[in-house]
């Protein structure tokens, strides 16, 4: 695989100080190259995953022995929707750390595969009670997922029921449980308490990480009007008033004024002539 060519304002900089410290084994000159493939991945992976997917594989062709690298590998996979790349990658980097912070996405692979029951084995598996709360949190949403994925809306409702999202506080999981919550509801046809989540959700999404706004907004029958397009329909309406005010104190009816109109226009009869006549030149 050919090196990707990477903007002169990247460095390896960029990258977070422990995987910094991590290519530390590597080659100086190596390591950069490494690195800056790597910040390359963190600013596309959001707009453009295929583009990050391809500066992880040249990262992985550099130094495939770095755990953060099969990590970045991972996420780049995972986020074009490579789930059984991305869980081979997320299950190397396990093997290299030993950490189990990766679970809840090796978990989430395990669904995209179309295997939810692996999900939920992975649900109940004692490496879960090593996450943090935030990881606790995630497999809980992946789990949920898993069970409506089989159609099962009533066991993704209670699954999603928990101290986290009854609690008051927001932490930066609050917004995503309270939708997944939400929207469980709504898909179960308990419209009214789904309401009331997406409005909870609204209240605890202060970054806009989800559409719940938009949701609560469709639910409540608002409906939103590009404001350009708007500008456009009133300057059309503008003009066609001129017009139909200019055509009235001229004194002749609509159907003379459109005839004047199509007489000043140049690109009629005379045009296509003119047009005829170049081509015989």
């Amino acid at each position: 695989m050919k090196r990707l060519p990477i903007p002169e304002d990247v460095t390896g900089e960029e990258i977070d100080k422990d995987v910094r410290q991590e290519l530390q084994s590597l080659p100086k000159t190596l390591a950069e190259d490494v690195a800056k493939n790597l910040v390359m991945v963190a600013r596309l992976i959001d707009e453009d995953p295929e583009g990050a997917y391809g500066y992880s594989r040249v990262a992985l062709r550099l130094a495939s022995r770095v755990a953060a690298v099969r990590e970045a590998v991972g996420f780049a996979a995972y986020a074009s929707q490579k789930y059984s790349e991305a869980l081979a990658e997320f299950r190397a980097a396990r093997r290299m750390t030993g950490t189990a912070e990766l679970w809840p996405l090796m978990a989430d692979c395990e669904r995209g595969l179309g295997r939810p029951e692996k999900t939920l084995d992975m649900a109940g598996a004692p490496e879960v009670q090593k996450l943090d709360k935030a990881g606790q949190v995630e497999m809980r949403l992946v789990a949920a997922g898993a069970r409506r994925d089989m159609g099962q809306l009533d066991a993704a409702i209670v699954t999603l029921q928990s101290s986290e999202l009854a609690s008051h506080a927001v932490q930066p999981w609050t917004a995503r449980l309270r939708y997944a919550y939400a929207d469980a509801l709504l898909a179960a046809e308990r419209t009214d308490e789904a309401r009331e989540w997406f409005a909870k959700a609204v209240e605890a999404d202060r970054d806009g990480s989800t559409d719940a706004s938009d949701r609560l907004a469709e639910m409540e029958g608002v409906e939103f009007t590009d404001a350009l397009d708007e500008d456009a329909d009133a300057d059309a309406d503008a003009d066609a008033d001129a017009d139909a005010d200019a055509d009235a104190g001229s004194g002749i009816s609509a159907d003379e004024a459109e005839d004047v109109r199509t007489d000043l226009n140049p690109d009629n009869g005379a045009a296509d002539k003119a047009e005829t006549d170049v081509d015989k030149d």
